[in-house]
């Protein structure tokens, strides 16, 4: 099962080299959890019996970038969007003053705490959950530490 954003750079089934069925996707933007992304996921590992999550984030995230914009601007968040940037805000304030790419650290962190919460989570405890990073210039999937 992979969770994943909903870039369209980033289909899932041509990321693995997969066929359609192959694979579980949920996908949102910037791959943030809500509770119907949680029942999928329990969904699969509980009555499937997925035995892997694999969290994917990727480079030049669009979610990620609107969230850094209204970090650095304050400017409202329309609508529903609100959910979008709350979500990704605590890992780009957590690694603003890293040096190097903002965006990027901010990808990575925010990737990492979704598989953190999915492990953390009794209801997947049967499940092995990872995350990783798609190169959008290479096509390559790195593992998160």
């Amino acid at each position: 099962m992979i969770v994943g954003c909903i870039d369209s750079r980033v289909p899932p089934e041509l990321v693995f080299d997969l066929g359609l069925g192959d694979v579980l996707c949920m996908r949102t933007a910037g791959q943030v959890l809500d509770e119907a992304v949680l029942g999928s996921v329990q969904y699969g590992v509980q009555e499937l019996g997925v035995p892997l999550v694999l969290v994917l984030g990727h480079e030049r995230c669009g979610a990620v970038a609107a969230t850094l914009d209204h970090l650095r601007t304050g400017a409202p968040v329309p609508g529903h969007l609100e959910l979008l940037v709350d979500e990704i805000a605590p890992a780009a304030r957590r690694t603003r003053a890293l040096t190097g790419d903002w965006a990027e650290h901010t990808m990575r962190a925010h990737t990492a705490w979704v598989r953190d919460a999915i492990r953390a989570d009794p209801a997947f405890t049967s499940a092995h959950v990872a995350a990783a990073r798609f190169d959008l210039d290479t096509g390559l999937v790195s593992l998160l530490p």
